[in-house]
Parts: C-alpha cells; sequence; structure tokens
C-alpha cells in the first residue's frame, strides 16, 4: 500500500502571493468606517457649528466697519454686536483643542490594539498580508485621511477667526494675536499635524498596551502632556524673542515676559514693592501716585521696563516648524509601530 503524502509547509508558504496592497486598502475600510464615520459626524457637527457662527461674526464685523461716523451711538452699538461674539469665539476655540486627542484616543489607539486585544491578527497573517504590510495597511492611509480632515477644518476655523485678527479696531486681547496659545495650534498646518501626532501615539500606545480602553488612557495622558509642553515651553523658543523697551510693543506681538532693570541689573518684584510703598506713604494724600501712572512713576525713577515678544510677523515660519518636527515625530512613532509589530506581534 502507498502511503498518501502531504507537501511540506514551508511549500505551501512559497505558493502564496501577498495580498495586494488595494485590497488591503479595501480591508482597512471595511474594519474602520465605523470609526472613520464617527470621525466624519464629529468635524461636520463642529464644522456646522462654526460656519454658522462664522457668518454671524463676519456679517457684524462688516457693518461694525462700514458704519460712519465711528463715534456715533448707532456704530457704537454695532461694535458691541461684534465685541459680545467675542465669547462665543473663545468657547469654540478652547473646544476645539480636545479634538486632535479624541482623534487620537478613538481612532488611532484602538487600530491595532482591538485585533491584537482579540488576537484575530494572528488569522490576518495567515491570509498572505504580513506583519508590516498589515500595519503600514492600518495607518498609512487612516494617518491620512485624519490629517486631509483636520487640515480641512483648519482652513473653516481661520476664516471663522479671521475678523478678530483683521485690525483690533475693537478691543486688545492676548487671543487675538495670531501667535496667541488658544488659537495657533488650530489654523495653519499646525491643526492637521497635531491630530496626526495624536493618531501616532494612539497606534503605539494601542501596539504597546494591547488593549484598547488602556491605551485610549494612555493616548490622552500622553497627548495633554506633550500639548502642554509645547504651549508652555517650547513655541516660544522656536525662535529668539525680540526685546524692547519701548512702552509700546508691536501689534499682534506674543508677549514672552517683562522684567523691570534699574540700569543693567532685573529688579524684583519685592524691591518694586517697597518702592512703591515708598511713594505712598511720601505722598500727602496717602495714595501711590496716579498722575503720571505707575509705570511712569517707575520709569522717571531710573527704572526700565524689558519686554521679550515674539513678532505677528512670525506666524508662518513658526507653522512650518511646529508642522515640521510634529510631522518627523509622528513618522518616527509609526516607524517605530511598524518595528514594534514586525518583532514582537507574536
Amino acid at each position: 500500500m502507498t502511503a498518501l503524502t502531504v507537501p511540506a509547509g514551508p511549500q505551501e508558504d512559497a505558493s502564496l502571493r501577498p495580498v495586494p496592497w488595494r485590497r488591503m486598502a479595501w480591508v482597512t475600510w471595511r474594519q474602520h468606517r465605523l470609526a472613520l464615520a464617527g470621525l466624519a459626524a464629529l468635524l461636520g457637527a463642529l464644522a456646522l457649528w462654526v460656519w454658522l457662527n462664522g457668518l454671524q461674526v463676519h456679517h457684524a464685523y462688516a457693518a461694525a466697519v462700514a458704519c460712519h461716523p465711528a463715534s456715533s451711538g448707532a456704530c457704537g452699538n454695532l461694535a458691541s454686536y461684534f465685541i459680545a461674539d467675542w465669547s462665543t469665539a473663545q468657547l469654540i476655540a478652547t473646544l476645539l483643542q480636545a479634538v486632535p486627542a479624541l482623534i487620537g484616543a478613538f481612532v488611532g489607539a484602538p487600530v491595532l490594539a482591538r485585533e491584537l486585544e482579540t488576537g484575530t491578527f494572528r488569522f490576518a497573517w495567515t491570509l498572505g498580508f504580513g506583519r508590516w504590510r498589515w500595519t503600514l495597511a492600518k495607518l498609512v492611509p487612516l494617518a491620512v485621511t485624519v490629517a486631509a480632515a483636520a487640515g480641512l477644518f483648519s482652513l473653516l476655523f481661520s476664516w471663522y477667526f479671521q475678523p478678530y485678527f483683521g485690525h483690533q479696531i475693537f478691543f486688545d486681547g492676548d487671543n487675538q494675536i495670531p501667535l496667541a496659545p488658544l488659537v495657533f495650534d488650530l489654523r495653519g498646518v499646525a491643526f492637521a499635524a497635531w491630530t496626526l501626532a495624536a493618531f501616532a501615539i494612539g497606534a503605539l500606545a494601542g501596539m504597546l498596551i494591547r488593549r484598547a480602553v488602556p491605551a485610549i488612557g494612555a493616548t490622552l495622558v500622553a497627548y495633554t502632556g506633550l500639548a502642554l509642553a509645547v504651549g508652555l515651553y517650547l513655541r516660544q523658543r522656536y525662535m529668539t524673542p525680540l526685546r524692547t523697551s519701548q512702552p509700546d510693543v508691536p501689534r499682534f506681538a506674543w508677549i514672552i515676559s517683562q522684567q523691570w532693570y534699574k540700569g543693567s541689573q532685573p529688579v524684583s518684584q519685592s524691591v518694586l514693592t517697597q518702592v512703591l510703598l515708598g511713594a505712598q506713604l511720601a505722598s500727602k494724600g496717602g495714595g501711590i501716585p496716579q498722575s503720571p501712572s505707575i509705570a511712569q512713576y517707575l520709569v522717571q525713577h531710573g527704572y526700565t521696563l524689558w519686554t521679550s515678544y515674539q513678532p505677528g510677523s512670525r506666524f508662518w515660519p513658526f507653522q512650518w516648524i511646529e508642522g515640521g518636527w510634529l510631522l518627523a515625530l509622528s513618522a518616527l512613532l509609526i516607524a517605530a509601530t511598524v518595528w514594534l509589530v514586525s518583532s514582537r506581534a507574536a
């Protein structure tokens, strides 16, 4: 009797052909269409809100600018309507700060973590996907999609916020300058870059933790820490700040710090308090001299206020610097994720 033989396993594997990239992209779409639909719903709802408020802001601004004479009561009322929209603008900008973190947590983190948690990734590898091709087919199309969607949304937000940057003819405020932390990372290329970085952080967290829910929490924490570090410490150092002793800082400048000096030596706040307290005790009226103002009083007594600032003209250089290093960080995180899948996922 002749024994029935079966070809060896390696010969069967050698006959398998890798799945074409276009089919892998289709599989990625099928697996993550709900997450992409959620992304579209989130950005769509926010876009509608921003657009409706933007129409109101632009109309109020145009009416206030066109009104003459500006000192009339009617023009004052039109200006007040425009100013009243500022609180809504601040609310919108504040809420939008959380959008990249949410995308990274709920789109990026589960991409790999869900399949690694359930073990279905092993089945995908037996179908000719391969580890690194499986990872790239998931991460790259989704990363491009979220970055493109965020980039389009930032154009809408820039249009909405433009009246507050245009002339500052009605009021001044720290958040109405192009480099203001509240709005800088929502405009230009920064919003798309931050969204891409959040997605890459989520994907890496999902690979490392291999559980969707903990990966979501880790992504939120990591992104928040990075955003705070950049906003509070790093961004202001992209370029060397300018310094001036003039009382009038250039318009649209982002003031980094202010320090009083006596000659070439900085003066602490306690010393200034003692100087003003002495002026208060010496004055006949029993108060700190108010005419001229306190700043003028200090200047008259040999003190100089030095202001360190970033001019508003550096908006686009800052945008390209921040967008560039965030893009490099995202590429590094995605590359690290692919490497980890190839070496450790089994």
